[in-house]
């Protein structure tokens, strides 16, 4: 009987140690138990773009292991990089996922894939886009992954509809999404629906 009493106090000490966000129990579970949070950033400018984001906003929610919790507006952004191409419509999506980070961007790649991606040089016209921005806290890199993503915090048109859905959110060792954004002011976009 004392030995519960003692872990009924633990488990009380912990609740009022845990950090806002994090799971109550989560130091008293293995941590693969613990959904994540991440973000996607998603764009097209090919084959009805409108209708590619929308569409892979959809299919995120239908990943394995994977919830759909927030979707941004659709915005309008000229192109980066290879300039002669169509505008893009992008989005940003924030889900919640029981995927590691490199499983996450496997079924996002196999989902450009199933929308007509292809890949005939660095940023060439695309039907869909789709990148890991953000995943908890995470500072990843590995190859083909970096977390977060190493261009976001310059990018209007992933920070505006990111902050959209998640007006508080840091970027982990850049600082508040808010901040980056400023300096992105003269990126044009156009907020759609």
């Amino acid at each position: 009987m004392e030995h519960l009493r003692h872990v009924t106090d633990e488990v009380g000490r912990l609740r009022e140690e845990v950090p806002c966000g994090r799971s109550r129990t989560e130091g008293l579970r293995p941590t693969v138990s613990r959904p994540h949070v991440a973000f996607i950033g998603l764009g097209s400018n090919l084959s009805d773009p409108a209708a590619q984001v929308t569409q892979a906003l959809d299919m995120l929610d239908g990943l394995p292991q994977t919830r759909l919790l927030r979707r941004s507006s659709l915005y309008r952004s000229a192109p980066v990089g290879y300039l002669d191409q169509p505008d893009f419509i992008n989005a940003v999506a924030q889900v919640e996922t029981g995927l590691a980070p490199r499983a996450l961007l496997d079924a996002l790649l196999a989902l450009e894939h199933d929308c007509g991606r292809t890949r005939e040089f660095r940023n060439a016209p695309r039907t869909l886009d789709l990148d890991v921005l953000l995943y908890d806290g995470l500072v990843h890199h590995e190859h083909g992954l970096t977390i977060p993503h190493p261009q976001m915090h310059l990018r209007a048109f992933v920070l505006q509809p990111l902050l959209e859905i998640a007006p508080q959110c840091v970027i982990p060792g850049v600082g508040a999404a808010a901040d980056a954004a400023k300096s992105c002011a003269d990126q044009q976009l156009e907020k759609l629906i």
